[in-house]
C-alpha cells in the first residue's frame, strides 16, 4: 500500500520546504524536496496549501481506563487525539486499579491494542511499597516511572523519604514527577479556610497550590536527582521560578534533568479564572501572567524540553463546586496542536519550535524507536494541517467523552485536515477512521 502526499509545505527539523512524502505500508519511503515527486503507483493526496508535520507525541495524558470510564476511555480519548494531530500518547497510572503492578500494566497494553486509534504507552506508578515491581519492568516498553510528590489519591503519594531515596538511587529508568509540596498545600488550605471559610472560589486555587508549593517540591526533586544521579523529568511546570532549576547549556541527549510544560500553562493565566472558572482548574494551578510568559520564554530558549497536555477529562458535574471540591483537570488533547500553532501565529513561538517541542523532542527525550520526525524509514505518523481554516470549538465537534473543552467558543486559525498513524489514515475531513489501531511504542535502550 502506497500513499503519495505531494505539494505540501513540510515543517520538520527546524526548516520549512515544499515537497512530497511517499508512504509505503507503515513507513515513510522517501522525502523529496521541490516540485518533483516519485513517479510511482500510489494513492495521491494533493496537499497544495497544506502543512505536513510529524505527528505529535504527548507524554502526559489521563485516558481514565480502567475504572474511571464514565469520564473517558482509551478508545474515546485516542479518537480525540488523532483528531488533534496527536499520533502517540503516554498514559499516567492513577486509574482504578492504579498502574502499580505488572498485571495492571499489562491489562492496559492489552486494552489499548484492542481499542486505541493512536500509538500508546503507559507509565508505571511508584508507591511507598512497590519497589520490587519496579525492578521487574521492561524498559523497552515503559517510558518511565511516575511519582506523585504532591497530594494524590490512594497509595500514589510517595511520602516515605527512605522509599523515595531508594527509587531515585536504584532505578535506572526515567523518573517523571508531579511536584507540589504537600505540607505547603495543607498549610495554605488551613490559612485561607480560617480566613474565608470552606466555600472558597476558584481564585484561591493558585494561592493554595502556590508557587512556593511547586518550587519547593521541584527543587527537592532536582537536588535528590543530582545527589543520586537519577534521570529526572519534571512534569507540567507552572512557575517562572521553577525554570531556574533547568538549564539549556547541554543538548537534550546529555541532560539528566528535563522539564515539560503543558498547553494550558502557556495559554491561560490567573486573570482567566474570572471568565473560565473551574474549567481551567488544574493541578498544578494556572499561575500569573508573569509565570506564563516565563514558561513561554523557557520553551524558546530550551530550558523546557517538551510541550504536552496533562489531558484529564472530567464530567461537567465533577467540575462544579468550590475551589476545594471541584475536580482538577480537563480535556486538551484534541486542541493542543492548534492552540500551539495559534500562539506561533501570534509570534510567541515559531512553527518550527512547535514541531520541535511536540514531536521531535518527546521522541528524543524518551528514545522512542523511529517516530517524531519526517525521515525515510521512520513510521508514517504524519499530520496535514490547513493553515487557512477558521473553525470554532463547539460541543458538536468535541470528541472527548466528557463533552466539553476550555476552548469552547474559541475560533482557531488552523485545523487538522488529515492524520496518519503508521501509514493509515486515522482522521480525515472531520471524521475518525475507527478501523485504525495504533501500536505499542518501543524505547531504545
Amino acid at each position: 500500500m502506497r500513499t503519495l502526499i505531494k505539494n505540501a509545505t513540510i515543517i520538520n527539523e527546524g526548516r520549512q520546504f515544499q515537497g512530497s512524502v511517499l508512504i509505503e505500508n507503515d513507513k515513510i519511503a522517501s522525502v523529496t524536496e521541490g516540485s518533483a515527486h516519485p513517479e510511482v503507483e500510489a494513492e495521491l493526496i494533493d496537499a497544495t496549501g497544506k502543512w505536513l508535520l510529524p505527528g505529535c507525541i504527548d507524554d502526559q495524558v489521563h485516558f481514565r481506563e480502567p475504572g474511571l470510564t464514565h469520564k473517558g476511555d482509551i478508545a474515546s480519548e485516542s479518537r480525540a487525539a488523532v483528531a488533534g494531530g496527536v499520533t502517540s500518547f503516554m498514559d499516567m497510572p492513577n486509574t482504578k486499579p492504579q498502574t502499580t503492578t505488572l498485571d495492571a500494566l499489562q491489562w492496559k497494553f492489552n486494552r489499548a491494542a484492542e481499542t486505541s486509534r493512536a500509538n500508546y504507552s503507559f507509565f508505571f506508578g511508584g508507591t511507598n511499597d512497590n519497589l520490587r515491581e519496579i525492578h521487574k519492568l521492561d524498559r523497552s516498553r515503559v517510558p518511565g516511572l511516575k511519582l506523585f510528590l504532591g497530594s494524590s489519591t490512594g497509595n500514589m503519594l510517595i511520602d516515605n523519604r527512605e522509599t523515595l531515596e531508594r527509587i531515585f538511587s536504584e532505578s535506572d529508568m526515567l523518573i517523571a514527577v508531579h511536584a507540589e509540596k504537600e505540607e505547603i498545600i495543607k498549610r495554605n488550605i488551613a490559612h485561607y479556610t480560617q480566613l474565608y471559610g470552606e466555600d472558597l472560589d476558584i481564585s484561591f486555587h493558585s494561592k493554595i497550590r502556590s508557587e512556593e508549593a511547586c518550587y519547593a517540591s521541584s527543587a527537592e526533586a532536582v537536588a535528590l536527582a543530582k545527589r543520586t544521579g537519577a534521570r529526572l523529568h519534571i512534569l507540567h511546570l507552572s512557575t517562572a521560578r521553577e525554570t531556574t532549576l533547568l538549564d539549556n547549556h547541554l543538548p537534550l541527549s546529555q541532560k539528566k534533568i528535563t522539564g515539560e510544560v503543558c498547553v494550558h500553562h502557556l495559554w491561560f493565566d490567573d486573570a482567566d479564572y474570572a471568565r473560565f472558572g473551574n474549567r481551567i482548574k488544574w493541578n498544578p494551578s494556572i499561575k500569573t501572567a508573569a509565570d506564563r510568559d516565563a514558561l513561554r520564554q523557557a520553551v524558546n530558549d530550551n530550558r523546557i524540553d517538551i510541550v504536552a497536555t496533562d489531558h484529564a477529562p472530567h464530567l461537567p458535574a465533577e467540575k462544579e463546586g468550590s475551589c476545594l471540591k471541584a475536580a482538577s483537570g480537563g480535556p486538551l488533547v484534541q486542541h493542543s496542536l492548534v492552540a500551539m500553532l495559534r500562539m506561533a501565529e501570534q509570534g510567541i513561538f515559531t512553527y518550527e519550535k512547535v514541531v520541535e517541542k511536540m514531536a521531535h523532542k518527546p521522541a528524543d527525550l524518551y528514545h522512542i524507536d523511529r517516530r517524531g520526525y519526517i525521515r525515510p524509514g521512520y513510521f508514517a505518523d504524519l499530520v496535514l494541517v490547513d493553515p487557512a481554516a477558521h473553525w470554532t470549538v463547539s460541543k458538536d465537534n468535541i470528541l472527548s467523552k466528557c463533552g466539553w473543552s476550555p476552548f469552547e467558543g474559541y475560533t482557531f486559525h488552523h485545523a487538522v485536515w488529515k492524520t496518519f498513524v503508521n501509514g493509515q489514515l486515522a482522521y480525515a475531513d472531520g471524521k475518525v477512521n475507527d478501523a485504525v489501531r495504533g501500536r505499542e511504542l518501543r524505547y531504545l535502550l
